[in-house]
């Protein structure tokens, strides 16, 4: 079992950054891929950037080109997702989920077995 926290969500205005971080627990997760997923409301979850076990590989959704950067650190168990020129159709709740399977990245939510409970980020224009 794994447990994922996430946090450094909140409100801010357009042009704002964010630092968001999922610290996990419970098993090793360090060979595994993890993402950060958004679900805005009324909206289904999306996928925002993935990122592969050793951090090398990462994949970045069409709006978060350029904006966000994905990292992690393994020795702290600790995915981080940096966030610039937020945007309102930024706003939503931020997940971050860690998949079993092996390989590179994972860009569906079907591919992830655990999730965190998510932090929500309100961009106002």
């Amino acid at each position: 079992q794994v447990h994922l926290v996430e946090s450094g969500g909140g409100l801010v205005q357009a042009g704002d950054s964010l630092n968001l971080s999922c610290v996990a627990s419970g098993r090793t997760f360090s060979a595994n891929p993890m993402g950060w997923f958004r679900q805005a409301p009324g909206k289904e979850r999306d996928l925002v950037a993935a990122i592969s076990w050793s951090g090398i590989s990462t994949y970045y959704a069409g709006s978060a080109k350029g904006r966000f950067t994905i990292s992690r650190d393994n020795a702290k168990s600790t995915v981080y997702l940096q966030m610039h020129s937020l945007n309102a159709e930024d706003t939503g709740v931020y997940y971050c989920a860690v998949t079993r399977g092996t390989g590179s990245y994972h860009t569906h939510p079907s591919e992830y077995d655990y999730w965190g409970q998510g932090t929500p980020v309100t961009v106002s224009s």
